[in-house]
């Protein structure tokens, strides 16, 4: 009978229960160390704390502050050379399949752990334990998932093994950064993989994520769901969790007609939201002007929603020789680019800040592209 392991099971048991334990260990990553550890906008009760941190030692090795420094620095340096795992600058084959291995060699930076990684547990156990001991939790699983399943606990033990390096550092690294679809123009190339967030915890919503990183709920649209948050509700209402802060909602106020103060806060604080509806408004107009002169439409598609320093440099060129041979898309893509400077002049105050996009909607309107006409007056209405 301990051969065969003290709970027997059939075939689909055993399937029933690897995808639980998975499931435990996506939710430790995505409410303990998405939510609560890394960017500190959600408190946990410190039981559930514990839990996910024990947890994720005996399931994964992983260590909190190296997770921590890395998602980090991944923020602060997103899609640049010195980001550990962007599949934009070191490719997608290699971000996901070789995942687990960036996340080893960055976590091997001295400096990266010392500059992001502060604020972390740093108690006896994670100094004498976890921290020190990173085969010793997955070790012990091991054993008892033999004790527990048989040689099937195996089986058991190396999907678990294989869970979060594929699924945590592969597809949310590397697919999440590189297919799907986009809620808002972030300066990044994050993406929202499906707009059910089941399977990884709701970490499937990753452009959402980056739009508001300090938003403890990861769903945004009526139609998104976030499991991490179902369970972090429910955690609030037992008392277990307190969340800091969420995303605030786009609001609209029909009729108005005047920017103020009112109009450029909302505008900065939905500032991916606005590019993103400016992009979707003058997509039809680009279009046209882009099928006139034979060029593909991801070509377009990718000038519309990106910022111009960001594009290769053959992209460039080609985005200026189309640009010279339409008034109509040069027009609107210097009206994008004046659109966008409102939220990164720090030094203009707020009133001038209020006149430069006052003048910019009036440019807008009188400048007869119609589909700018409608999004400037749609502009005003923020709230």
């Amino acid at each position: 009978m301990i051969i065969n392991g003290l709970i027997d099971l059939p075939w689909w048991g055993y399937v029933l229960v690897a995808l639980a334990l998975t499931h435990v260990t996506i939710a430790g990553v995505t409410i303990f160390l998405h939510r609560h550890l890394a960017p500190r906008v959600l408190d946990l009760h410190p039981i559930v704390s514990h839990f996910f941190r024990f947890w994720l030692w005996f399931t994964t090795g992983m260590v909190t502050k190296e997770w921590a420094a890395i998602h980090r620095k991944h923020h602060a340096k997103c899609e640049t050379v010195e980001d550990p795992h962007s599949p934009q600058v070191l490719g997608i084959e290699k971000v996901m399949w070789q995942g687990a291995e960036l996340y080893r060699k960055e976590s091997a930076n001295t400096e990266t752990m010392e500059k992001y990684g502060r604020g972390t547990p740093d108690d006896w156990l994670e100094r004498n334990v976890y921290g020190k001991y990173h085969i010793l939790g997955v070790s012990l699983l091991m054993i008892l998932n033999v004790v527990l399943f048989g040689p099937i606990g195996v089986t058991i033990w190396a999907v678990q093994m294989l869970w979060i390096p594929f699924f945590a550092a592969g597809v949310i690294n590397g697919i999440g950064h590189y297919w799907g679809y986009r809620n808002f123009d972030a300066d990044d190339a994050s993406r929202n993989i499906v707009p059910w967030g089941i399977l990884i915890g709701g970490e499937e919503l990753h452009n959402n994520h980056h739009a508001y990183p300090s938003s403890a709920r990861l769903s945004n649209k009526w139609y998104e769901f976030d499991i991490g948050w179902a369970y972090i509700r429910t955690m609030e209402i037992l008392g277990l969790a307190k969340v800091k802060k969420l995303a605030p909602p786009v609001r609209m106020e029909s009729g108005k007609s005047k920017v103020d103060l009112a109009t450029l806060h909302a505008v900065i604080t939905h500032r991916y939201d606005v590019l993103g509806r400016y992009a979707r408004s003058l997509k039809d107009t680009w279009m046209e002007e882009a099928h006139k002169r034979r060029i593909d439409r991801a070509s377009v598609k990718r000038w519309l929603h990106s910022d111009e320093r960001k594009l290769p440099q053959q992209d460039r060129a080609r985005l200026d020789e189309l640009l010279a041979t339409s008034k109509v898309l040069a027009t609107t893509h210097t009206m994008r680019q004046e659109l966008a400077q409102v939220w990164q002049r720090s030094t203009a105050t707020k009133e001038q800040l209020v006149k430069q996009l006052e003048d910019w909607c009036h440019r807008a309107e009188k400048s007869g592209i119609v589909p700018l006409q409608e999004f400037s007056r749609q502009l005003r209405s923020y709230a």
